[in-house]
């Protein structure tokens, strides 16, 4: 996937807002007039039209379709799931801290490109910035007090009487995104620099903070309803972190580091990182086949619990985003600002909800199905709200 770097795309040399005062009495020509037009239309925020045209552009033909190859890894797996004897068996015979080792290889490839992107050796210089301390308290309420607490009220609204997929909504809302979010904020003209920031710091706090808010949320605050119940342990958890972010984000720090000491910036960017990149989303697809493969007659069998999991995921992802849009607009944020706090805030860390959910319930558990619906819904959800972001942008004036 192309880096918040990678994406950048140049600004225009000359000035558009620059009146040329000497030539009033000239009648501006076809070449003019069509010019201010389009800068008429132009969204009034952070890029014009032509940076934000060129960032989607510059990504590859991969990220470019993504709902789509997701869908269609999705299709494969269920169509491999039920129409393959024996498929989802033997995708499990092979396990890795309890996780089948497909599976476990898909994560671990999905998760190391995208963090190979963030710019660890620069983030002390960003954190002399006041503004910056500020952005970072406002995103640590949202993503870990208030995010979290609304899926665990949606998730008890919605589905009341099925535990299982309750649990698994819950860990989704708990894993907060870090890497998905960076194609969002790009495309819809959000600051990449603080994005990598926040990418960074959420990859922090989730090695010390999901498992014990997992804890917390699925023990106390979700009664289990039966004696028999499975109880979700500290262990299993913080080894499914552990693993499963600690082993791709200790080693993209020092690829990172080693490979830009070696290779430079620039070689850094264009050789590995255009190298590295498709992994990621390959990885993803490829988790999410297996996924499916090994759910796929779950999924068509209970396509009711689907469609009843999907439905909580619709009104979180739109009620966090605009929440956490609108309030960022009255304290006064930039757009650039607000747009990565809301995209953060409304993206989670699917890949990892995965991993605990099958690691601690088992891969045909409904908690795992939950978690493998998380995708499902959260791209095609996440692309409109890129476009509804910037609609409402130049609607209300909102300017960088």
């Amino acid at each position: 996937m192309a880096s918040h770097d990678d994406l950048k795309s140049p600004q225009p040399e000359t000035n558009q807002n620059t009146k040329d005062n000497s030539s009033t009495d000239a009648k501006p020509s076809s070449t003019d007039v069509e010019k201010q037009a389009s800068q008429q239309e132009l969204p009034p925020c952070c890029e014009p039209a032509q940076s934000r045209l060129s960032a989607f552009s510059s990504l590859g033909f991969l990220d470019r379709f993504l709902a789509v190859w997701i869908f269609l890894a999705m299709l494969v797996g269920i169509l491999l799931g039920n129409f393959v004897d024996n498929v989802g068996p033997a995708l499990q015979k092979g396990t890795f801290v309890d996780v089948s080792l497909p599976i476990a290889i898909g994560l671990l490839v999905m998760m190391y490109p995208i963090l190979c992107k963030v710019q660890y050796e620069k983030l002390h210089e960003v954190f002399r910035t006041r503004e910056i301390w500020i952005q970072l308290g406002f995103s640590i309420i949202i993503n870990w007090i208030i995010a979290p607490l609304l899926m665990l009220g949606l998730a008890w609204a919605f589905l009341p009487d099925e535990q299982g997929l309750r649990e698994g909504l819950i860990l989704v809302g708990i894993a907060r995104c870090i890497a998905m979010v960076l194609i969002w904020n790009n495309l819809a003209g959000g600051n990449g620099d603080y994005c990598a920031i926040l990418v960074a710091v959420n990859s922090l706090l989730q090695i010390v903070l999901f498992a014990p808010i997992s804890l917390l949320f699925i023990n106390i605050f979700n009664p289990h309803s039966s004696t028999t119940a499975i109880t979700i342990s500290y262990s299993t958890v913080a080894t499914s972190v552990g693993v499963f972010l600690g082993i791709p984000l200790g080693a993209a720090i020092l690829t990172r580091l080693v490979l830009l000491a070696v290779l430079g910036p620039d070689r850094y960017r264009t050789h590995f990182l255009r190298f590295a990149a498709p992994w990621s989303l390959i990885g993803l697809l490829f988790t999410i086949l297996v996924l499916f493969a090994s759910q796929g007659k779950q999924v068509v069998h209970q396509i009711v619990s689907v469609v009843r999991v999907a439905a909580p995921l619709v009104v979180y992802f739109a009620v966090i985003f605009f929440s956490t849009l609108l309030v960022a607009r009255r304290m006064g944020f930039r757009y650039g600002y607000a747009v990565t706090q809301s995209f953060t805030a409304a993206s989670n860390n699917f890949e990892l909800a995965i991993a605990v959910a099958v690691a601690a319930y088992g891969p045909m558990s409904d908690q795992a199905l939950a978690a493998t619906v998380g995708p499902l819904i959260e791209v095609p959800v996440l692309l409109g709200l890129v476009y509804g972001v910037k609609w409402f942008a130049k609607r209300r004036g909102w300017k960088e």
